[in-house]
């Protein structure tokens, strides 16, 4: 049985669910799996799935006196690949400080799993994030000539770039999950251009499926499912949303999801009067939002493209809404084209609209034969493209590969 390592950022996080399930579906497959996160989280809403992992990583518990051991270990057992991964680290993220102090975290922690990766025999290194993630990888390369691989998602690529071009040169192969990206990937490195495969992150459409008919209500719900950051546009919906109040439409919108913005969202919400339209639900397991999903009229992501530059991929949450056959509303934003196609499978619009925002929602509201229309073919693209055993069989044939 090959074995594989998984390099991320955090486990588990309900943030990064495709990863665990994704994982999971390649150990169905019949590959032995295991994590190694740089931050092991200890709080907030998890997966019930992600329990039989944590309880079989072990390596989780290693602390301050194992990071120092593995550190010595190294230089004693090959000084000249400890010292320029080191030097190479540095250098590599010297053009940002933020990298540059993160990558001085990465590098100890990445001799720490080379250690443990070694001594559990494993046989490739994958990482999700083409930043600290793969970072740790090549720095596990690096010591243990272990063959490494990435998926470049989304702001992982879009925003700061540091290294990436000796990362891409390391690695086996590469994964980025739209055309989008690899469009992007191929021209900034197009020597490399025969290493990166698009796949696509999938759902379980088995689980994600068109909930029994339901009786018809007067209150029209929309929900957006989505971390509380910038990138996400929450301020352009709630603005779609006051204009829904006032051209009369008895609505809720519902909010899941947690993040850095949330003061600024409750503030938003609160000068907008919107207190008895908009609730906020935090952070929620799978099966719940499941349920909200079922229950929902419209999913709606009004995703931007911050001035740093950080945007979406293709947002895991619109697959899951489509596969349920709901009608979705999102921004014609990155890699989202490739699954909302407008007036087909949702509608589209532009990016900071939510003029374009309450026009689309009123639509859906006042046709619902457009909504089952538009859910119907959504989930019809989802199977054919973004059903999880399809998707992560193509990884699983490039890591036989290797």
């Amino acid at each position: 049985m090959k074995s594989i390592a998984y390099l991320m950022s955090r486990f588990p996080t309900v943030t990064e669910t495709f990863i665990l399930y994704e994982m999971l579906e390649l150990e169905r497959l019949g590959l032995s799996i295991d994590v190694f996160p740089l931050i092991w989280e200890r709080s907030g809403a998890v997966h019930a799935e992600s329990q039989p992992v944590l309880d079989r990583s072990m390596h989780r518990h290693a602390g301050v006196r194992a990071l120092i051991v593995a550190q010595l270990f190294w230089l004693g057992r090959a000084p000249s690949s400890y010292l320029l991964a080191w030097w190479t680290a540095l250098w590599g993220n010297r053009s940002s400080y933020r990298f540059l102090i993160r990558a001085a975290y990465v590098v100890p922690k990445a001799a720490l799993f080379a250690r443990q990766i070694r001594a559990k025999k494993i046989d490739h290194l994958h990482a999700h994030w083409a930043t600290h993630p793969t970072l740790a990888a090549y720095v596990v390369h690096r010591l243990t000539g272990l063959p490494y691989s990435f998926t470049a998602h989304a702001h992982d690529i879009y925003v700061e770039r540091p290294m990436l071009a000796e990362k891409l040169r390391a690695a086996s192969f590469v994964v980025t999950i739209s055309h989008s990206n690899q469009r992007l990937l191929t021209d900034l490195y197009p020597k490399f251009a025969d290493k990166i495969s698009v796949i696509h992150c999938g759902i379980d459409v088995d689980v994600f499926k068109p909930p029994p008919p339901r009786p018809a209500s007067e209150m029209f719900t929309i929900i957006c499912v989505a971390s509380l950051r910038d990138y996400k546009g929450h301020p352009y919906l709630l603005e779609a949303c006051q204009r829904l109040r006032t051209s009369g439409i008895t609505f809720q919108c519902l909010l899941v999801g947690d993040g850095e913005d949330r003061p600024r969202i409750e503030e938003q919400i609160r000068a907008l009067g919107l207190q008895d339209e908009v609730i906020m639900l935090g952070s929620q397991s799978r099966d719940r939002v499941q349920q909200l999903i079922a229950d929902a009229d419209v999913v709606v992501l009004p995703s931007v493209t911050t001035a740093r530059g950080k945007k979406d991929g293709i947002p895991v949450a619109l697959m899951e809404a489509l596969a349920a056959e709901r009608a979705v509303v999102a921004s014609n934003v990155s890699g989202i084209p490739e699954l909302v196609e407008h007036d087909c499978t949702g509608l589209l619009v532009e990016e900071r609209d939510p003029e374009g925002l309450f026009q689309a929602l009123q639509r859906l509201h006042d046709d619902p034969v457009l909504r089952k229309r538009l859910g119907k073919a959504g989930r019809r693209k989802v199977v054919a493209e973004f059903d999880l055993r399809s998707t992560t069989k193509a990884l699983y044939a490039l890591l036989l590969q290797e």
